[in-house]
């Protein structure tokens, strides 16, 4: 007895050959299983296909006649409810660039069974972690206004009360979120979380957030010394503010520095 749906896949490969032993080797496959919904042999036949239909994932070449493997999974990026891409090909030199468009995995010709099933095993996973994402945000939407802020983390979905946040901060492509105990990674919007939490949380920098509640401490550093940047954790010269229960320091942007001194003073007057 199957214990989920099969996965529905469209497969795209200028080779009919190939895409029919592709066919056989997805018959093979348990747990999860996988069923072939579409085929093309460009990817213009298929982005006309993806118009219209949805998928859950796309099995993919990357040299064809026209537009290549590579720009079609990088159209699909575009995509709201965008299919799970797993490369299968003969040319292993384009194994970065995969995954630089966020491919799930990416197979080299001739394909084994083991390889694709473990393949579909991380679709299947990827998949999961979105469904959960789309369900912590309904159940955001839904709660009271900035009770929560929900996420997942290694496929579970967590749901992170905003009184435990000790701050917000943009990395490169993704948040951290600080809790007395904890470090969160996140995707988001800053921004929009600004906009979401505020007056509880202060923007200090341009890549970070910090609750009203956690500043305890605003001071002027120069970074000069090493036992300075020691203990200001190497900050750029400048303002920088204390966060309670952890003792770290973050950058204050010079035209936060008077927010700031207006949040500690409201501390202290409450």
């Amino acid at each position: 007895m199957h214990t989920t749906p099969a996965l529905k896949v469209l497969l795209v490969d200028d080779e009919p050959l190939a895409r029919a032993r592709l066919r056989g080797l997805l018959e093979a496959c348990q747990e999860p299983r996988a069923e072939v919904v579409a085929e093309a042999g460009t990817a213009s036949q298929a982005q006309l296909w993806l118009k219209e239909h949805g998928c859950d994932l796309v099995l993919l070449d990357v040299q064809m006649p026209g537009p290549d493997g590579l720009q079609l999974a990088d159209t699909l990026r575009e995509k709201t409810q965008r299919p799970a891409v797993v490369f299968v090909t003969a040319h292993a030199e384009h194994a970065l660039r995969a995954f630089e468009l966020d491919a799930v995995d990416y197979l080299t010709k001739p394909v084994r069974r083991e390889r694709l099933q473990a393949a579909l095993a991380r679709v299947a996973e990827r998949l999961a972690e979105r469904a959960a994402a789309r369900a912590g945000r309904e159940a955001e939407a839904s709660a009271p206004e900035g009770d929560v802020i929900t996420l997942t983390e290694r496929g579970r979905l967590l749901r992170v009360p905003v009184s435990e946040v000790l701050y917000i901060k943009a990395e490169q492509k993704y948040l951290t979120l600080r809790t007395a105990t904890h470090i969160h990674v996140m995707d988001g919007s800053l921004s929009e979380l600004e906009t979401r939490l505020a007056p509880r949380f202060l923007r200090v920098h341009r890549n970070a957030l910090v609750a009203c509640s956690a500043v305890r401490e605003l001071e002027r550093h120069g970074g000069e010394s090493e036992d300075e940047n020691t203990a200001y954790g190497a900050l750029e010269p400048g303002w920088a503010v204390r966060i309670a229960h952890v003792d770290e320091w973050l950058s204050v942007s010079r035209r936060q520095v008077a927010a700031v001194r207006e949040a500690l003073a409201a501390g202290l007057r409450g």
